[in-house]
């Protein structure tokens, strides 16, 4: 097995995601390593220009009353579940997957006609987890400890 610099845990097809800097905890995510980027679910979306600079607005289908605020952020071509092209805004905010904490790249969108609120792609997962797509909410448990719960003689 290749040498990685993370340790690695292991999660199933979906997985309770918290975004800490947006006060989203407990969000239910697709994962999909057929999607490079992450998505969020994002009911409006605007950019309005204060001072001289650009800056993104956007609130979540949670709490539509109070949006959030990225200075930072940048307009990305996507491709869709639909195989197509579309500009995105793209914001750099930390994921906490199980124990895991990380700063990635999110796409804002609809996706209200999607199951999941939000998407983790492979851009997030490489080098930090293995996927089985046979279960569900592992929490990201440590390779370590399922080696220990399989074989306790020998870990």
């Amino acid at each position: 097995m290749p040498h990685t610099k993370h340790i690695l845990r292991l999660i199933g097809r979906r997985e309770f995601v918290d975004f800490p800097e947006l006060n989203l905890n407990g969000m239910e995510a697709k994962i999909d390593t057929g999607a490079y980027t992450s998505s969020l679910h994002c009911e409006s979306i605007d950019v309005v220009e204060e001072n001289g600079n650009k800056v993104l607005y956007f609130s979540l289908e949670q709490d539509q009353r109070i949006p959030h605020r990225f200075e930072n952020f940048s307009v990305k071509k996507i491709k869709n579940s639909f195989g197509e092209m579309e500009e995105r805004y793209v914001i750099k905010t930390p994921v906490k997957i199980g124990r895991k904490k990380i700063l990635s790249s999110i796409s804002l969108s609809n996706r209200d006609s999607m199951r999941y609120p939000v998407l983790i792609g492979r851009r997030i997962l490489k080098g930090r987890f293995l996927i089985d797509v046979n279960i569900l909410h592992t929490g990201g448990i440590s390779i370590q400890k399922l080696k220990h719960l399989i074989n306790p003689k020998k870990a």
